[in-house]
């Protein structure tokens, strides 16, 4: 059998340099932008509802976007595309250093983009590349994220009082593009073995049984009766109920995380808590998230049924929104729990997408569908939740909204956390209901060489 070139250590360790650069550049452009908008919003006189356009965008962006990321992949190669989102986002950040309102949101729109593909991939790289690894490696995605995003946010100001606004932007221009140039050799080389790697995902594994003859173990927390990579393919995840509830669950935790930030301090300001303490919170919650995104990838790979993490992290969301309803008071306490349930519900919906597919190809096809309609619900919620604000007058009933929303994210967790992986429906309207595919034919080589053992 022709050897894959995931087998080839080089290639492994290339591709494991590549992976740590992209998630660094995933999100500093992003969180680089709100420490600078008093300043943008002098220089390019913008109001303030272009003010919220601007801090919105990204969100929206890597909604729209992210449903277009596996077709790109299957279209050039993962190793292509994430190379053109690299470039994209190298491109977009050297936009928003020129003079004009125009450059600058679509600078923002060019960048998002880039990230929103980029976002997509890295499951679909860790679970074809690294099987064995699920665990560790998106762990590690989702620390490098963090620390991306905290350098963006962090490292702004110093810039801009080095240099100005346009240092400040363009700076992450450069590792962006040292990321591209990683990723380059890796999209050509990929574009040479691209026969045999579809061969190969194609092809039942009737020659290699095990993972000593060159098939990895099937990862903890799957299923060994998968369907094989060309069954797969087939057909779309729209028609399968598991991964209408990885999106959902993703969507979830993302709303919960985006609006506790945008909103916790003004709510602890409201009752008490000065400005600086009540900003303070919001970074709690954020270092909290660095280290569980390692360890509960790890926990959540080792384990066949991840329903027991959804239902610690979901019970921790209640507890510290019933808290911040009966003692607002106790902000820090509610903080911490906050740091703790937000810093494990996402880490187990991004590594589900790797557990719930069976090849990398449906992997970037089911982190394409949950990212773009959790981004886009997760998007909604800041937004809803200040409109409750002002309707009412108090937080009570944007509070009682979350706690509600607790509940489809509770269930949505639940199913998707089981066992098993998702089944792309047929595409003919006509067609069957989803079911287990049909065995793969043996082989009579396969049927000699069972009766040999």
């Amino acid at each position: 059998m022709t050897s894959s070139p995931r087998t080839t250590r080089s290639a492994a360790i290339w591709t494991l340099a590549g992976l740590v650069l992209l998630t660094l550049n995933l999100r500093a452009a992003i969180t680089g932008v709100p420490p600078l908008l008093g300043e943008l919003q002098d220089t390019f006189g913008l109001t303030g509802v272009e003010v919220s356009v601007l801090t919105t965008l990204p969100e929206l962006c890597l909604g729209v976007f992210s449903a277009l990321a596996p077709l790109l992949a299957r279209r050039i190669g993962t190793e292509a595309a994430i190379t053109a989102a690299l470039l994209v986002i190298t491109a977009g950040l050297l936009l928003r250093v020129v003079p004009a309102q125009t450059a600058l949101f679509s600078g923002t729109v060019l960048a998002a983009a880039g990230m929103a593909t980029g976002n997509v991939l890295v499951p679909a790289v860790i679970k074809r590349g690294f099987p064995d690894r699920v665990g560790p490696l998106t762990g590690l995605s989702m620390m490098l994220l963090s620390v991306g995003g905290a350098a963006g946010a962090g490292l702004a100001v110093p810039l801009d009082h080095l240099g100005g606004w346009r240092p400040a932007l363009a700076a992450w221009a450069v590792p962006a593009l040292v990321a591209a140039l990683v990723w380059g050799p890796l999209a050509l080389r990929a574009r040479t073995h691209r026969p045999e790697r579809a061969a190969a995902d194609a092809a039942p594994s009737a020659d290699a049984p095990s993972a000593a003859a060159g098939r990895p173990r099937t990862p903890t927390g799957t299923s060994p009766d998968a369907p094989s990579g060309a069954a797969a393919e087939q057909g779309s995840l729209l028609r399968s109920p598991l991964a209408w509830a990885v999106m959902v669950f993703m969507g979830m935790t993302s709303l919960m995380f985006y609006t506790l930030t945008a909103w916790l301090p003004e709510i602890m300001h409201d009752h008490g808590f000065t400005p600086a303490t009540a900003g303070m919170m919001n970074s709690v919650i954020i270092v909290i998230g660095i280290p569980l995104g390692f360890v509960v990838p790890v926990v959540a790979a080792r384990m066949r049924d991840q329903r027991p993490l959804v239902l610690g992290a979901v019970a921790l969301m209640a507890v510290g929104l019933v808290g911040l309803l009966l003692a607002p008071r106790a902000g820090w306490v509610w903080t911490a729990v906050f740091g703790v349930a937000t810093g494990s519900a996402f880490p187990i919906a991004l590594t589900l997408l790797s557990l719930r597919s069976p090849d990398g190809a449906v992997t970037a096809r089911l982190s394409g569908m949950a990212q773009s309609g959790g981004y886009l619900l997760a998007a909604s919620g800041p937004l809803t939740f200040g409109v409750l604000r002002s309707v009412t007058g108090g937080w009570e009933a944007s509070i009682w909204l979350l706690l509600l929303l607790v509940v489809p994210e509770l269930v949505c967790g639940l199913l998707a956390a089981r066992p098993g992986f998702v089944r792309p429906g047929p595409p003919a309207p006509d067609g069957p209901e989803e079911s287990r595919p049909e065995p793969a034919p043996v082989s009579a080589r396969s049927t000699e060489s069972d009766r040999a053992r």
